[in-house]
Parts: C-alpha cells; structure tokens; sequence
C-alpha cells in the first residue's frame, strides 16, 4: 500500500518530521502504511523483531510479562516515536508483548532495511541516538515514579499521556488495563480514577474515559508528565 505525505492523511509522526526536508521525503517512500486495530498483537514475548513502526495516529504499549501472571507496561508508543529501535540496532527477540492501545494508522518498515536506511543516512542516525537518550530517560523517569508517587498522579500523569497519543479527549481503557499500566491492584485504580472524577477532572463509565478539564489533570498530575515532555523536547525539537 503505497504511503500518502502526512499532509495529506492527518496526524503525521514527529520523529520523522524531525529530520531534514529531503532526507524525510526519501525515508517516506520506503514505508508501508498499515492500519493498527485496537487489541491486535504485534509481538508475543520472545517473538522475532521482524519489523520497526513509526504511529502516525494509533499508538502502542509495551507489556513486560511478570513471574505469576500479569504484566506491566513499560512503555507506550504514538505518533511522537517509534517501536523497534531495538531491532534497528540489531536485537532480533524480544522479551515484550506488544499491544495496540490505540487504533490508527502507522508506518512500517522491515528491520533488515530499516538498518541499511541507518547505514545510508547519518542524519536517520544521529535522530534515533538522541531518541534513545529520550527513552533511556523517560524509562529511568518511569521507575523512580513507580516507586515515589501516588496512585492518583501516576494515573493522571498516563492518562495524559493516552490523551497524548489518542490525539482526543474520548478514549477506552478497562481498569484491567490501567492496572498493568500503573503496577497496582484493581482496586488502587477504582479509588484513584474517583478521586479524578470527583474533582471532575475525568469521566470513567465501563472504561470509557473523557478528560474533561486538562489543565487541571496536569496539576493533579505527579512531576514525571512534565519531565518527560521537557526530555522530548530537549533532544528532539
């Protein structure tokens, strides 16, 4: 399926926008555009990293199984990066599952071109290892929150980073979900989600979600929402 320029489709992906005018309409035309549906699977943990995707409007998770059963989520994917730098770099497994949080459209592209893309282009290089800096930080940024923050802000801080993503003030997380997302019991999301909701800052109905007052999400929000923007901007702007 041939690609249609950004401009033309929507919501386009900002890290590819961050490379030269030339170099970016060249890398364009060796994707190929796929639609991603909400619950598909695009990885099993141990499964072969066969392909590298950059959102363009439906954004990814990325579930890291537990001893026991479960899962946590260690990562979530839009239109602001990219799933498969480590295949770029020459892993071939991963221990991942990955999901589709959010339906939408995506770039894809094998791994094995991918890589000679990165041999030919110094500027396609030299964007991803600064994107790695920006996910190095932004997983460090993750553990410290775990550990250090409440349940109420760590939710107000992934559900802004959903709204993020989805590019929408409606979308649908189970509180199943929010809990592999947050690393708590269902029942730590129930009293955080209706503390949120009380404050009316969300509504939450069978896993519908509506942010209905952003601004105040970002201030009930813990300091890590802030802390990842101001690293994304930082090196990739």
């Amino acid at each position: 399926m041939p690609y249609a320029h950004p401009a033309l489709t929507g919501v386009s992906n900002r890290l590819l926008d961050a490379l030269p005018d030339a170099e970016r309409a060249r890398l364009l035309g060796r994707f190929d555009a796929v639609d991603l549906a909400f619950g598909q699977c695009l990885l099993q943990p141990g499964g072969r990293l066969d392909d590298v995707y950059f959102p363009t409007g439906g954004y990814v998770s990325l579930m890291l199984p537990l001893q026991g059963g479960g899962a946590l989520e260690v990562g979530l994917i839009g239109n602001e990066g990219m799933w498969g730098i480590d295949a770029a770099l020459g892993a071939h497994t991963s221990p991942l599952r990955v999901m589709v949080q959010g339906g939408g459209a995506a770039l894809r592209m094998t791994s094995h071109r991918f890589r000679q893309e990165m041999d030919a282009s110094q500027a396609l290089r030299q964007l991803l290892n600064r994107y790695i800096v920006v996910s190095l930080r932004q997983l460090a940024q993750a553990a410290a929150c775990m550990h250090s923050h409440l349940v109420e802000g760590r939710l107000a801080r992934c559900l802004l980073m959903t709204q993020d993503r989805a590019h929408a003030d409606n979308f649908h997380l189970t509180h199943e979900t929010l809990a592999y997302l947050l690393g708590v019991r269902r029942v730590g999301v129930t009293v955080a989600a209706s503390a949120l909701q009380q404050r009316k800052l969300i509504a939450y109905h069978r896993g519908h979600i509506a942010i209905l007052d952003r601004v105040g999400l970002k201030v009930a929000a813990c300091e890590c929402y802030a802390a990842d923007l101001r690293s994304y901007a930082s090196h990739l702007h």
